[in-house]
């Protein structure tokens, strides 16, 4: 079973290690003391914690729509020419960069420090693993 340290659980939701430990202290997210009483989370508990914040029926005010990858920033860029606008959105760690006609731009009031919800509908996904880190120690429990 795959276990998380505080700092690596906080990396993951995009929050800050104490984040995470008040979530901890007040039952919202579970984790238990490893053999030398540091506290760890379970990789499937904290999938089940990170899906139930992501949930798509409230994530941006009940919008309907076919597409479940949603990202919530700020926009800290908007480049405009006569007829297309390149937006791009800080959302936590990821920098999405949009391309749309300048009208669409003009008409959703885009600008430097707006918040954005980034929609992304597609039909490959690319998912990748990273390689454990030379001389990291396994944490207990994980194969």
């Amino acid at each position: 079973m795959t276990m998380f340290r505080i700092g690596e659980a906080a990396a993951v939701l995009g929050v800050s290690a104490d984040t995470i430990r008040r979530w901890i202290d007040v039952g919202r997210l579970p984790a238990r003391r490893d053999g030398h009483g540091h506290r760890r989370i379970a990789g499937a508990d904290l999938a089940a914690f990170a899906r139930a914040q992501a949930n798509p029926d409230t994530a941006d005010g009940g919008v309907a729509s076919s597409a479940r990858n949603r990202l919530r920033g700020i926009v800290t860029e908007v480049m405009r020419d006569a007829v297309m606008a390149q937006v791009e959105i800080a959302a936590g760690p990821y920098r999405l960069v949009s391309l749309m006609s300048r009208e669409a731009a003009d008409e959703l009031g885009l600008e430097v420090g707006v918040v954005a919800v980034a929609v992304v509908k597609s039909t490959n996904v690319v998912v990748e693993v990273p390689e454990p880190r030379t001389g990291e120690v396994p944490v207990a429990g994980e194969t």
